[in-house]
């Protein structure tokens, strides 16, 4: 995957997130800022940020619980140590942190 590529589908992904933060009921803020960086804050003041890193053409998720990275596979982000996906991962973090129901995909 080339550059170009990347950076298509890194900020399609993060637009679906916006949008499916937008679509959530759980008490969080988001913005999404310049340079391709997601900032997830939940009413207890703690923080997600989803940022993509062109570098290693990975997606990056920072947690309470950790970090994680995201490597394109096929049709999805898929974490690096677990094969997790992206979606499914980000929801649990975000239930985790909320500490209420945050489901992204």
């Amino acid at each position: 995957m080339d550059d170009k590529e990347f950076n298509r589908l890194a900020d399609a992904t993060l637009a679906q997130i916006e949008a499916a933060l937008e679509g959530s009921d759980a008490d969080l803020d988001f913005e999404l800022k310049h340079g391709g960086v997601l900032e997830i804050e939940f009413a207890n003041a703690s923080k997600i940020i989803v940022n993509k890193h062109g570098v290693a053409k990975e997606i990056w998720v920072a947690a309470k619980s950790g970090g994680f990275h995201f490597r394109r596979d096929a049709d999805i982000w898929i974490d690096t140590r677990d094969n997790s996906e992206l979606f499914s991962k980000l929801s649990a973090l975000a239930t985790q942190q909320a500490g209420e129901s945050v489901q992204l995909n």
